[in-house]
């Protein structure tokens, strides 16, 4: 049986513009005509789902997907930090923020930790290699950069170095753990 998994990033919104941690900011105007002008390019899945925020939610539905909230993918919980920019926090807290971006399972923020989120969404893609479909998820970005690390055996510091940009994807394929990785195609591009 072979398993396939398409991970789609959210739309622009303005936490994303701002490198702001996600606060719950909806999808912006460019980045909804973007994602509806992709909707017809997706093959259909099987199931699909998104990461349980508003701009995975609003990405999700500007896409055509008839998709339920996955708690299993919902975004790093970034405690305190949540609605401050990167540049805010290293400002108030340069030594947290050194630690964090260095030490993959300290959360000085006070919520997950980058080891805990790689844990949380390799149990996941586990669950999704049981499934025998195509499986279609709008996730945050830190979904796909999780994925990649735990896919490729890569270490979790190496995290940091994954880019994800808006409204591109991830796509697995695979059988008994064992997954095959395309990544960063736009959305247009997606075949079968």
């Amino acid at each position: 049986m072979t398993s396939r998994v398409m991970l789609i990033s959210p739309a622009i919104s303005a936490a994303l513009r701002e490198a702001r941690f996600d606060d719950g900011c909806p999808v912006d105007a460019a980045g909804l005509r973007n994602a509806e002008a992709a909707a017809g390019s997706l093959p259909a899945p099987d199931r699909a789902l998104f990461s349980p925020g508003v701009r995975c939610r609003d990405t999700a539905a500007a896409l055509g997907l008839d998709a339920a909230a996955e708690p299993e993918v919902a975004g790093l919980d970034v405690g305190r930090w949540r609605g401050a920019t990167l540049a805010e926090v290293s400002t108030d807290e340069p030594e947290a923020v050194a630690r964090w971006l260095t030490d993959p399972s300290c959360a000085p923020h006070g919520g997950e930790s980058l080891h805990g989120l790689c844990d949380r969404v390799e149990k996941w893609l586990e669950s999704a290699g049981q499934f025998s479909g195509r499986i279609v998820a709008v996730v945050e970005p830190e979904i796909v950069r999780a994925v990649m690390v735990r896919t490729l055996g890569a270490p979790e510091s190496a995290f940091w170095r994954i880019d994800v940009p808006p409204l591109t994807g991830t796509e697995l394929s695979g059988r008994d753990g064992r997954w095959n990785v395309r990544v960063g195609r736009a959305l247009g591009d997606f075949g079968d």
